[in-house]
């Protein structure tokens, strides 16, 4: 289990510094199945396989999103002044979006996550502005934007426990980003979510039933560490990358990938 985690954490590291993901993406799908697969969906684990998995990604993004911020900065990639006025709002959003997620069933968060990965990708591939780069600047927001953005996509990704890739790359795709861009912004941004939310998850859940030792709340505590280790080499391996990928083939790929998770949370359960 642990040699599949630590392989699983590579990739999330990968994902998470080309694509922006945080590793929810790829975490969340492959740790519910290995959670289900070896203490059996009727078990207490596996009752609470989806939650867990949601939880666990959530905690390991504030390690990989923070490694990944910053092999972006030294790049010159992210764009502070876009990023900064969405922190804040992000935070609040992911609490409530988290404390959701607590109080919902695991089957119910997993349709939610089908749902949005389905509706992401029908919206980037239908609608025209994102697998081609529409300008040289990004359109900045306005206030009353900025506010009512940031706090839904704290609460989707916490609920989710996706990261603000899946939010953030289209909007800021379809303000004039490019995939370079618009995935180094996601990293900073996914930040408070993880923070937040995994604080909230550890808190709500803390006196859970079906978990126990080596668990805070639903954050199964020695997975985190495989997946962070994982995640490290990871980043390591695929920071040599950034700002080299050409443009509609970063956003090909990044749409490819959401449709492979899409295929795996449908079809493993």
């Amino acid at each position: 289990m642990y040699s599949v985690l630590l392989l699983c954490g590579g990739l999330a590291g990968v994902t998470t510094v080309l694509f922006g993901f945080g590793g929810g993406f790829v975490v969340v799908p492959l740790l519910y199945t290995l959670l289900i697969s070896v203490h059996g969906p009727d078990s207490g684990i596996g009752q609470a396989a989806m939650h867990i998995a949601v939880a666990t990604s959530t905690a390991l993004m504030a390690f990989a999103a923070s490694l990944s911020t910053w092999h972006h900065h030294l790049r010159q990639t992210v764009q502070w002044h876009l990023v900064r006025p969405l922190v804040g709002y992000i935070a609040m959003g992911a609490v409530l979006g988290a404390a959701a997620a607590v109080s919902l069933s695991g089957e119910w968060v997993r349709w939610a996550f089908i749902g949005y990965l389905g509706i992401t990708i029908a919206d980037a591939v239908l609608r025209p502005g994102f697998l081609h780069q529409s300008g040289s600047d990004v359109r900045p927001m306005g206030r009353g934007v900025t506010a009512m953005t940031g706090t839904l996509i704290g609460a989707v990704a916490a609920l989710l426990g996706v990261g603000g890739s899946v939010m953030t790359v289209p909007l800021m795709r379809r303000r004039g980003a490019s995939m370079t861009s618009a995935t180094a912004m996601a990293n900073p941004l996914s930040l408070p979510m993880a923070v937040s939310g995994t604080a909230t998850y550890v808190l709500l859940s803390a006196n859970h039933p079906a978990v126990g030792a080596w668990y805070a709340g639903y954050v199964d505590l020695r997975a985190l560490l495989v997946l962070a280790v994982g995640s490290w080499l990871g980043i390591r391996l695929a920071s040599t990358w950034i700002g080299r990928i050409h443009d509609r083939l970063h956003a090909r790929v990044y749409l490819l990938l959401l449709t492979m998770v899409l295929v795996v949370m449908v079809f493993v359960h």
